[in-house]
């Protein structure tokens, strides 16, 4: 499973809590968490391939 496919499968577990109205709000944090580090993760790895290119 790749980074952004578990990003966006994070998104729609959130979702889907936040619209029951019965999710619980420390699992609530701890998906929002893990949705955050991926998406910091898969940041480095672009950061990584595409280089700054200065103008």
């Amino acid at each position: 499973m790749t980074l952004r496919q578990q990003h966006r499968d994070l998104d729609a577990a959130i979702s889907s809590l936040e619209a029951s109205g019965t999710g619980d709000q420390l699992q609530l944090r701890r998906l929002k968490k893990m949705k955050l580090q991926i998406k910091d993760e898969i940041q480095k790895v672009e950061d990584k391939l595409i280089p700054d290119i200065i103008a």
